[in-house]
């Protein structure tokens, strides 16, 4: 394997927050990045900003809502699919895949789901079972995989400051955390999780109740490996200084580094 860092960052708005991204692309080079939350038309995306900072890009954007990017240092990307398979009509970018650095990259941004129950929700279950019926053939490949974004999901307690406070919320349900659960048991590893199985690590912390300060936080942006890329794994963290930053995202850049050796499991 070759030496890599890959990272998932959802943006909240790439033209909102053009900066704060191409600040953390300069200062942390990752190799590979999957970006979600666009919130931008296709024709918005900044391409020519990030392809003066190094990186190559594939995006699916979507005005307003939605939309994701697979981003390549010193690269260009290479699509091997573009939303995911289940529903012909679609209209929600949710979903890119390429690959990148010998790595086949699936970029994901999960439903909210938010409010339930209602459609919303259902929505919500309905494209996290053609997530699991898709990424099953991905999890069997040979060819090292991983599946990285916001999946909205808090998989369990200890992945939130406090559970009693989300009990209502979609990230919290049930129906989500096995869902999430179904999905791991294909045989993909968590890779935050499988490093620092005891700490508590968040990826999100809202603009309400000074979250942030206090940290209050969620881990809902996860980085799951095929067991053909999973015994490379050698670090993973959380870019948390991002959220610190003037007009930030809720959102931290969470990474893994891939090492050019197997280790042992």
């Amino acid at each position: 394997m070759k030496k890599l860092k890959i990272a998932t960052f959802n943006v909240n708005g790439i033209r909102a927050h053009q900066a704060n991204l191409i600040a953390w692309l300069e200062r942390d080079q990752p190799d590979i990045v999957c970006l979600q939350e666009l919130k931008a038309a296709d024709k918005d995306f900044p391409a020519s900003v990030l392809e003066a900072v190094g990186y190559g890009a594939l995006w699916h954007g979507q005005s307003s809502w939605n939309g994701v990017a697979i981003l390549a240092r010193d690269a260009q990307p290479l699509e091997s699919r573009r939303g995911l398979p289940g529903d012909p009509d679609e209209q929600q970018s949710r979903y890119l895949e390429a690959a990148v650095h010998g790595v086949l990259v699936g970029c994901l941004y999960l439903p909210n789901g938010n409010p339930q129950p209602g459609p919303k929700f259902d929505y919500k279950l309905a494209w996290f079972e053609r997530l699991i019926e898709h990424a099953r053939t991905l999890q069997s490949s040979d060819h090292p995989v991983v599946l990285a974004g916001d999946y909205n999901v808090v998989p369990t307690d200890q992945d939130i400051y406090s559970p009693k406070s989300w009990l209502k919320d979609a990230l919290l349900q049930p129906e989500s955390r096995e869902a999430y659960a179904r999905l791991l048991e294909q045989g993909w590893t968590d890779a935050l999780r499988a490093l620092y199985p005891e700490e508590r690590i968040y990826t999100f912390w809202d603009y309400f109740r000074q979250h942030w300060q206090k940290n209050s936080g969620l881990r809902i942006d996860h980085l799951l490996l095929n067991p053909a890329l999973a015994p490379y794994l050698t670090d993973a963290g959380v870019d948390a200084w991002v959220r610190n930053e003037a007009h930030a995202s809720d959102h931290a850049p969470t990474w893994i580094q891939i090492g050019t050796r197997k280790r042992k499991l």
